[in-house]
């Protein structure tokens, strides 16, 4: 796996510190976030097409709109194997 690093949240303490990678080779994004909140779970879970709650091999994260252009970059990085 060759997990590449492409942002970590610009306003981060460097203890809380939501983060993006790219797995070109997998063709996957990683990220790391906050938890959402109990409630955001359940309206996150109420409102999805998936049958029943998040499995607990799947999370679901929060990531601040500030990140977009980590992700953006995330995604052309997969991308950009895809067409190699």
């Amino acid at each position: 796996m060759a997990v590449e690093f492409v942002g970590i949240d610009p306003n981060t303490d460097r203890d809380h510190c939501p983060t993006v990678w790219a797995d070109a080779e997998a063709q996957e994004i990683l990220l790391q976030g906050w938890q959402p909140s109990p409630e955001t779970q359940a309206e996150c879970e109420g409102t999805s097409p998936a049958n029943g709650p998040v499995p607990d091999n799947e999370a679901i994260v929060r990531i601040p709109a500030r990140m977009i252009p980590m992700i953006r970059e995330a995604c052309d990085a997969v991308e950009r194997a895809q067409l190699r």
